[in-house]
């Protein structure tokens, strides 16, 4: 399918990927058609693009001209069950992942990444990473720019970097990174999974899917559901790192240092306090990274340096404001309960829990022990908010607050010099913000106004 010149395809989705999917489509001379359930008045930008681009769309509605066409493109947040999909399996028409679709037109080699947890961290870290060792890197994927505005224009020295959400690999066909990584596995997105666990385990797996023996899958050996899933493909030559147990093959952390082992010789990469990043979960992010670069040959001393100037990434523990010795911090990328676990175990300080929003099948149980040790109060808000409350009401003090400025005048008053006011909120972002990012910038800009 490589050749689409006059072909019809199909667009679900009018924002980041869909756009992007959409322009590729027709610079290669197909004949783009997106389709967004979205009400108008909320995408007048993807409009304005989509009318200059001179691509014909259709917002508020999936009419029968979707299914109108040889290929059919989906965006990540269109469900794999919903009408308009199983409409289309019905109908025999080919659907596949922006992802995959970019990927036909990729001369670079591909650098995927995917996980639970620390995907924006390990891939920004990669980027940075290789940049720094003076290779070329181009990022992008569910992170920051759509991979269809740049797949066509890499070259073979280049390296695409791709973050990978399970939504973008249910719909792969042919999507074959150099380099896979899958940094852990914890529960999420289970209501798109008709709440199994396994079902969005196998989705993580579908990175590796095409790997053959010429390529290599990067994974955690600590992670207990990984190990359940790791001999799913057999050909695929498997580099593993862990913070708990020296490795013969693969990245470890041991004696507060970091090494790289091939073959039983060990190399040692730096100590724990080169690292930028602090806390175990950016410790298994270092790792995964380092088990790429010292694939790709690049030098230890290179490596310490990328380690040590990596200054972090947006929306994840950044440090937003401190005021009268109250430190406010942005975790607003925490969207599931596994991130806001680790979280809580990176500040020894009490915490002023923001908490809520849309609601993704959480199990809170987790989490019930660093809340009640570390936590001085939940502040509840979003659509869950009474779920976080009834939970947490017991534990600890929690009240419902109806939005983000409530809660940070709340917790300005209440509290006390060495006290932390943080934005971890284990759920998705869609009932009163546009995404993740969104409810970042506004928790950071009420922060910064007070």
């Amino acid at each position: 399918m490589k050749n689409i010149q006059g072909k019809k395809i199909t667009i679900l989705g009018a924002v980041r990927s869909g756009l992007g999917a959409a322009k590729l489509a027709k610079k290669l001379g197909a004949i783009p058609f997106v389709s967004d359930m979205g009400d108008e008045q909320k995408l007048l930008e993807a409009k304005e693009i989509l009318y200059n681009e001179g691509i014909e769309f259709e917002f508020g509605k999936h009419s029968d001209k979707v299914f109108d066409c040889d290929i059919l493109i989906t965006s990540p947040g269109v469900p794999s069950n919903s009408g308009v999909i199983k409409e289309a399996e019905k109908r025999g028409i080919k659907i596949i992942s922006e992802i995959e679709f970019a990927s036909w037109y990729c001369d670079a080699e591909i650098i995927a990444i995917t996980g639970t947890n620390g995907k924006t961290t390990t891939t920004s870290l990669m980027h940075y990473a290789i940049n720094m060792c003076n290779s070329i890197s181009k990022v992008g994927g569910n992170i920051g720019t759509a991979f269809s505005l740049f797949s066509d224009t890499t070259t073979k020295d280049e390296f695409a970097v791709l973050e990978i959400s399970s939504f973008q690999l249910d719909y792969i066909d042919t999507f074959k990174p150099k380099y896979a990584v899958i940094i852990n596995i914890t529960p999420d997105h289970l209501d798109r999974y008709e709440h199994s666990f396994d079902k969005y385990a196998n989705s993580k797996f579908l990175i590796t899917k095409n790997q053959n023996e010429n390529d290599y899958l990067i994974i955690n050996k600590d992670d207990e559901k990984i190990k359940e899933f790791e001999d799913i493909n057999k050909k695929v030559n498997k580099i593993y790192f862990s913070i708990k147990e020296k490795l013969n093959n693969g990245t470890y952390f041991n004696n507060n240092k970091i090494y790289f082992a091939k073959d039983g010789k060990e190399e040692e990469i730096c100590n724990i306090t080169d690292l930028n990043l602090k806390g175990d979960h950016n410790l298994y992010n270092s790792l995964a990274v380092v088990s790429v670069l010292k694939l790709l040959n690049k030098e230890n001393e290179k490596i310490k340096e990328v380690l040590s100037t990596f200054p972090g990434v947006e929306h994840r523990l950044e440090f937003v404001r401190e005021i009268n010795g109250v430190k406010y911090i942005n975790d607003s990328k925490a969207t599931n309960v596994d991130a806001v676990w680790y979280a809580l175990r990176s500040f020894k300080n009490p915490i002023y829990l923001i908490l809520g929003g849309k609601d993704k099948g959480n199990d809170y149980n987790q989490i019930k022990l660093p809340v009640q040790n570390n936590v001085k109060k939940i502040y509840a808000i979003g659509s869950s908010a009474n779920k976080v409350y009834n939970f947490f009401c017991d534990m600890v003090p929690t009240e419902i607050k109806k939005d983000l400025e409530d809660c940070i005048t709340s917790a300005k008053k209440e509290a006390e010099n060495g006290d932390i006011v943080l934005l971890s909120p284990a759920c998705a972002s869609f009932d009163m913000f546009n995404n993740y990012e969104h409810r970042g910038e506004v928790f950071k800009n009420i922060v910064n106004s007070l």
